[in-house]
C-alpha cells in the first residue's frame, strides 16, 4: 500500500503487511519490533498474542510528523 492508499482506506486497524512497503522494510521486522521494542517503532501498536495491529490514524500522524505518545497494548487470552 502507499500513504495515499492508507488515508482513504476506511479501515481503523492496519496489519505490518500494510505498512512495511511505506517503511521500506519487511513486515517481519515490524512484527519483531512491536514485540520487543515497540518504543523505537514511533506509533502505537496493539499486540493480540503473535499478531500486531497499528491504529490507521496514529501511523497517518507519525508519517506526517506529529509526534504521538507510544503506547502499546496486549490481549493475553486464555485459549484452551
Amino acid at each position: 500500500m502507499t500513504l495515499h492508499q492508507i488515508e482513504a482506506d476506511a479501515r481503523e486497524i492496519l496489519i505490518p503487511a500494510d505498512i512495511a512497503p511505506i517503511l521500506g522494510c519487511d513486515p517481519h521486522d515490524i512484527r519483531v519490533a512491536a514485540h520487543q521494542r515497540p518504543e523505537l517503532l514511533g506509533f502505537p501498536v496493539i499486540l493480540i498474542g503473535n499478531r500486531v495491529k497499528i491504529p490507521r490514524l496514529a501511523f497517518l500522524e507519525f508519517m506526517k510528523g506529529k509526534s504521538h505518545p507510544q503506547q502499546q497494548f496486549r490481549l493475553h487470552t486464555n485459549v484452551k
